[in-house]
């Protein structure tokens, strides 16, 4: 008999509910029964993102860095504006309602900048004022937060110059606190990352001009389930896995009896989606002259 031919299996949120309650030896009956499974699958990936599971979702996120500036989002943070031509980089904008401030670190259109986390909350229609330039505008809206929010963590990160990337060192909060002199300009060495809910990596020294690039490789949260008919943020080699967790999260609640072998099975489907999702690179071990001794 001839094969399918096809590769398109994705099984929707709603599929992975009823495999779940299958596995728990329940059949789902109330739109109750669909919203708790949803949920419990938010809090698997949020399992997983604890874990490092979520590798597929690491993407690079590229920001020019503004002289003098020395932190920025764990992403992008844009404020719509009526107009933003007279207003310069670096410089600390101020809500007049809100009393909010942020450094503008990028203009990429006419009624739109790139801002660094704010104080505050810019309100929608209040006035701004350019701390340097005192160039004022209004605000169109409100600033979304998610982007940088759904920020876990960075890998690895660069700065580029003259098309030359110089990999930068990452330090602790007790390393970047114990920096002496945290003005000092020149080249960023080194960035620490602080994970708060609104993340902000911080690079020292401060930039010496607004033309290098901040290149980083950042790690963000699967995309939640919401609705049944949805599909999920994972590859194919990680549906057993998900099936497995979600199966073991709804048998804490409604099949206790089962909930030994269900965690042990995700335990296992995990180990293995765990061991696949990982960099494959030569591996050399050179050793050292002083290693070769002969013994005598």
């Amino acid at each position: 008999m001839a094969v399918s031919g096809s590769k398109d299996f994705e099984p929707d949120v709603a599929e992975y509910i009823e495999e779940a309650f299958e596995r728990c030896g329940l059949e789902l009956r109330t739109g109750y029964d669909a919203r708790t499974a949803r949920r419990s699958l938010n809090f698997l990936f949020a399992d997983w993102a604890n874990r490092g599971l979520n590798r597929w979702t690491i993407g690079q996120v590229t920001q020019t860095v503004a002289a003098g500036v020395t932190e920025y989002p764990l992403g992008t943070i844009t404020l719509s504006v009526a107009a933003s031509g007279s207003f310069s980089l670096a410089e600390t904008i101020t809500g007049g309602t809100s009393g909010s401030t942020a450094y503008v670190i990028t203009k990429p259109s006419a009624t739109s900048m790139t801002i660094t986390n704010p104080s505050g909350t810019f309100a929608a229609t209040e006035s701004i004022t350019g701390g340097t330039s005192a160039a004022t505008t209004t605000v169109s809206s409100t600033p979304s937060l998610i982007d940088v929010q759904s920020s876990i963590d960075i890998l690895s990160s660069v700065i580029r110059r003259s098309g030359q990337d110089i990999s930068i060192q990452r330090v602790s909060r007790d390393g970047y606190l114990n920096i002496p002199d945290k003005t000092t300009t020149g080249r960023p060495i080194q960035f620490y990352v602080d994970r708060q809910i609104t993340p902000i990596i911080k690079i020292w020294p401060a930039p010496e001009n607004s033309t290098d690039q901040l290149i980083y490789d950042r790690l963000v949260r699967i995309d939640d389930a919401d609705t049944s008919v949805n599909t999920t943020q994972v590859p194919f080699r990680f549906y057993p896995c998900l099936a497995a967790g979600l199966a073991y999260y709804i048998a804490l609640k409604r099949a206790p009896d089962r909930v030994q072998l269900l965690k042990t099975l995700y335990e296992e489907e995990f180990e293995r989606a765990a061991s696949e999702d990982r960099d494959r690179a030569s591996f050399f071990i050179v050793p050292t002259e002083s290693s070769l001794r002969v013994a005598g």
